[in-house]
């Protein structure tokens, strides 16, 4: 008899559950507009009285007509306007118009033009391994390190608002600091306070200072001095506090605001540090 070949037929792929994501910005962003164009035919309309110089009134405020606007070709407008929209004499605003321009197009390539700046540099790891190149030339000098640490990171935060960019640092910085003897806490306290007393003293911040300073009408170098005192000041304090934090943790470990997770710790990061050695 001669030998068949016997295929096995392909077992059936159980069906995977579609998992629920979240939509992108573009999506949640047009249905908050969708949403305020049906809330004109709910929510009364009204203002307030005005002084000569164009202020609100306190305590005038009264209802006036509704404008209901078109829920559909309103929507899918209002960015246009948003953007480039014109306000004419009677203080309606519209693309179609001539008089002052309304819109913030100014603003929306700004914030288009520096994060693509900033998309670029985190994608090239540019960042990443300049921050990585100065934390492995200060192995041994790990006390130097909350310092110079804190500065970088404060800089990323006073000049471009540097926040969540900083996730990528954290396994690495608390590593290294566990491994001198300290604890987790003060890799993620060189971090936050780094990277929060430069968002707070933001001298060329141009999402913050900037957009502010663009809708205020004045320039960014105003009060360029004040911002810069809260920076320096702030940036002393903090590095005052974690190194006083760290040399109390090195000196007794069981001062460690986390000394009940320092073995897990240890555990978790040291791991990570011998994954990132091997994949290198």
């Amino acid at each position: 008899m001669a030998d068949q070949q016997v295929r096995a037929e392909p077992a059936e792929q159980p069906k995977q559950r579609r998992r629920f994501t979240l939509p992108s910005a573009y999506t949640i962003l047009f249905a908050l507009i969708v949403l305020m164009a049906i809330a004109t035919w709910i929510v009364p309309a009204g203002v307030y009285d005005r002084d000569d110089e164009g202020a609100p009134v306190p305590g005038t405020y009264h209802e006036v007509d509704s404008n209901p606007q078109r829920i559909l070709i309103d929507s899918i407008t209002a960015p246009i306007n948003g953007l480039y929209g014109i306000e004419d004499e009677a203080g309606n605003i519209n693309y179609y118009n001539s008089g002052v321009l309304f819109g913030a197009i100014d603003v929306a390539l700004f914030i288009v033009v520096i994060g693509g700046f900033l998309g670029v540099s985190m994608a090239t790891g540019a960042i990443q391994a300049g921050i990585g190149r100065l934390v492995l030339r200060l192995r041994g000098k790990e006390r130097w390190m909350i310092p110079i640490l804190m500065g970088v990171f404060a800089l990323g935060g006073t000049t471009y608002g540097m926040a969540e960019e900083s996730l990528a640092f954290y396994a690495l910085v608390i590593t290294v600091m566990i491994a001198a003897g300290y604890d987790a806490l003060v890799g993620a306290a060189v971090l936050l306070l780094g990277c929060g007393i430069g968002t707070l003293g933001s001298t060329l911040n141009p999402f913050a200072t900037g957009i502010a300073s663009g809708f205020a009408g004045s320039s960014i170098s105003e009060g360029l001095i004040g911002r810069l005192v809260i920076l320096l000041v702030g940036l002393a304090i903090g590095i005052w506090f974690v190194l006083r934090y760290a040399d109390r943790v090195k000196r007794d470990p069981a001062a460690s605001v986390v000394h009940d997770m320092k073995a897990d710790n240890e555990t978790r990061f040291r791991a990570t540090a011998g994954e990132g050695t091997s994949r290198s």
